[in-house]
């Protein structure tokens, strides 16, 4: 309604009303696609990672032609991975009357932002946020080209139970959605196998000293631990377990699998287990892409640097299957075809999740590498 009056107001004036003409046959020619996530804050390597994907495929739809005539325009709003900041993105989003958003990163930034776009009829593709009850809430417009920690989590459970066959461990997490989220999946997990967790703890992220969580650790005698949460975090609580003589495995999320772990925990990321979407840059098919990543000075190993690609590339398929803009269409179209992309033939089911996913158990290296260990 603001912008609106304000185009209203400035044709009242015969220079405002050439501007403003000018203004309107610019954005004619060019579909903006919001790319929402965090620019600021502890946890914008992942936003990187997300923009840098989106960008590129921004970049290569338009090589060839646009979408339907237009080319699409990337526009960057930064959430911080702060859930208020992103409502405020997410309003702002609307007032900016842009229909087609990549993002939000963090779920619990994606979460109350995804109500915002419900109910305005905008279409939300998150490449990122792994939380369920983003998608259980039934919502037509969301959707997402990641898997969910309902998958992740048994994996890492999984695996733990299969693999490791710890006696004795502990579960972390950060107390946020995300991360105490996928904490519960992978305790669930491991107790039914018969694991015994001996403490199940948050942390207050933002925290720089652990010491009262490592002495609890090494009272309980746990040999494994697993964290849900981001790196920064364990980052600073595996550096100081090595330092206070704490000897236990550590494995975590996606959002653990960061090279700046490494810069942070320095030698104690060696041997870190991490859970992350398969090396869509090591496929074959994805060569020319990963070349065109590299030309640019761009790393495209980061786990969200692929699906964020696939989120712009869907979106651009569904206005050119609908032969439109109309983000309601685009979503049914979603729901009802299968899409050719780079992380796979994507398919949605009713909820707005990919109906395949899967994720790979890594060893991670102190030197920001990873090598797989489970397929």
């Amino acid at each position: 309604m603001i912008k609106k009056i304000n185009k209203t107001l400035a044709a009242i004036a015969i220079s405002a009303a050439v501007a403003s003409v000018a203004g309107v046959a610019q954005a004619a020619d060019t579909i903006k696609i919001a790319l929402a996530g965090p620019v600021t804050g502890p946890v914008a390597q992942y936003g990187d990672m997300q923009f840098t994907g989106a960008k590129m495929a921004i970049d290569q739809i338009n090589k060839k032609g646009g979408v339907n005539g237009k080319q699409l325009e990337a526009v960057v709003y930064d959430d911080a991975c702060d859930p208020k900041q992103a409502v405020a993105v997410a309003n702002k989003i609307v007032n900016d009357d842009i229909s087609f958003v990549v993002g939000h990163l963090c779920s619990s930034s994606t979460q109350p932002a995804s109500d915002i776009y419900e109910d305005e009829g905008i279409m939300m593709v998150t490449a990122a946020s792994t939380s369920p009850d983003i998608t259980d809430q039934g919502y037509e417009m969301i959707f997402r080209t990641i898997g969910l920690d309902s998958l992740q989590g048994p994996t890492a459970g999984k695996f733990i139970a299969e693999q490791v066959k710890p006696k004795r461990m502990a579960v972390i997490h950060d107390k946020q959605q995300y991360g105490e989220g996928i904490a519960t999946a992978v305790k669930n997990v491991v107790e039914k196998a018969g694991i015994d967790v001996a403490l199940f703890e948050g942390v207050t992220p933002g925290d720089k000293d652990f010491s009262a969580l490592i002495a609890k650790l090494k009272k309980e005698k746990v040999e494994f631990i697993y964290y849900g949460g981001y790196h920064p975090e364990l980052g600073l609580i595996l550096r100081q377990s090595a330092e206070k003589g704490l000897k236990a495995k550590f494995m975590g999320p996606e959002g653990v699998g960061n090279k700046d772990i490494s810069a942070i925990a320095g030698k104690a990321s060696e041997g870190l287990l991490v859970t992350l979407p398969k090396s869509f840059d090591k496929d074959p098919e994805n060569a020319q892409l990963v070349a065109a990543f590299k030309a640019k000075g761009e790393d495209a190993t980061g786990p969200f640097v692929f699906p964020s690609y696939s989120a712009v590339q869907i979106m651009a398929d569904g206005m050119k299957a609908t032969n439109s803009e109309n983000p309601v269409k685009v979503a049914k179209t979603l729901r009802s075809q299968t899409f050719k992309t780079p992380t796979g033939n994507l398919a949605f089911d009713a909820k707005g999740d990919l109906k395949d996913f899967s994720f790979v158990v890594y060893n991670w290296h102190a030197d920001g590498t990873k090598t797989a260990v489970s397929e």
